[in-house]
């Protein structure tokens, strides 16, 4: 497992991708609606780490709005290797500089992230699912697509491991 500092959407786009998680797993794909005993939570990551002290996150990000209320506009679903099916947000300006000031202050203070999270790599995304069966991806895709364009805004913010069982919320 992995640790990853997540910001989370309001209710409405929260319910809304709770549905879709429902309707993939009555098409035989497993959501993330399965996993963690249905405590998942509907989020976009912002940098992800092996594992991440909270306390250290925290007094890294001291003074800053982590759970600033962006407003993300989620237009597209895609899929990365490994069958990880998604839904992607356009890439703000707003959004990737939030992104980028959070990266900064974490690299200041030593805080190691893996790559594919880093700025200039990062592709923001909401996962549906991460193990989506080949034969059943275009359906999922098609899914995904009658529930865009997608509206959210961000509500809270927290540091999750969830194999150590940490949820930590931020400000």
């Amino acid at each position: 497992m992995v640790a990853a500092l997540e910001l989370y959407l309001d209710t409405d786009a929260t319910r809304r991708i709770r549905v879709l998680w429902d309707a993939l797993e009555a098409e035989g794909v497993q959501s993330m609606r399965s996993l963690l005993e249905q405590r998942h939570r509907p989020h976009v990551s912002l940098a992800v780490a092996p594992r991440l002290d909270p306390h250290r996150v925290a007094e890294a990000l001291a003074g800053m709005v982590v759970a600033a209320p962006l407003r993300l506009e989620f237009q597209h679903a895609g899929q990365f290797v490994g069958r990880v099916l998604w839904l992607g947000p356009a890439p703000t300006p707003e959004l990737l500089a939030h992104h980028g000031a959070v990266h900064e202050r974490l690299a200041r203070a030593g805080i190691g992230l893996v790559e594919h999270y880093q700025p200039g790599r990062w592709v923001p995304h909401c996962t549906l699912s991460m193990r989506v069966p080949n034969a059943l991806m275009a359906a999922a895709v098609r899914r995904c697509l009658e529930v865009l364009p997608l509206t959210a805004t961000v509500v809270g913010a927290a540091v999750t491991d969830h194999a150590r069982g940490i949820a930590h919320p931020l400000g």
